[in-house]
């Protein structure tokens, strides 16, 4: 699996305003909304299914990146997008520090496999210190969107 399988491009933030994990969520999900890509009547039950994710245990993973992630019957697909935040997001991550990366996936509850799939992409990258490094210093999308494509190329390994 590979990031342009599902990151939705038009919805990547380099500039997350949020500095709560509440509002950092729905920040992500209303980008989705904006890259057309999920609709405005389905906003508000794609945050819940997250939130309510989280409430098994904070998906801030530790080192300043967070994965929140759900399954909902919205997406055809799977559909992802990236975040950075320079100021840091309380995310009740399980180092107890901000989060200053964000990914977040949406998948159909009917495709378990590649949700599971992408989840371990996004762990695997999130490993790489390098990648991490950068992703933080970025501060535009194309940025990002540079990092990624060249994780995609196992430029990062």
């Amino acid at each position: 699996m590979r990031f342009d399988e599902f990151i939705v491009v038009d919805s990547i933030n380099p500039n997350l305003q949020a500095t709560k994990k509440d509002d950092a969520i729905r920040e992500m999900v209303r980008s989705l909304v904006k890259a057309g890509k999920l609709s405005e009547d389905d906003f508000d039950s794609v945050v819940r299914a997250i939130l309510k994710r989280e409430e098994l245990g904070s998906t801030g993973i530790g080192r300043g990146i967070a994965v929140p992630h759900t399954k909902h019957p919205s997406v055809q697909g799977l559909v992802g997008t990236v975040a950075v935040s320079n100021k840091g997001v309380e995310f009740d991550s399980l180092d107890g520090e901000p989060v200053y990366v964000l990914f977040l996936l949406i998948s159909p509850p009917n495709d378990p496999q590649n949700h599971l799939r992408a989840l371990e992409l996004i762990a695997r990258q999130l490993r790489n210190d390098t990648f991490c490094k950068f992703l933080k210093q970025a501060r535009n999308s194309e940025d990002i969107l540079q990092l990624i494509s060249e994780a995609d190329n196992n430029q990062f390994d």
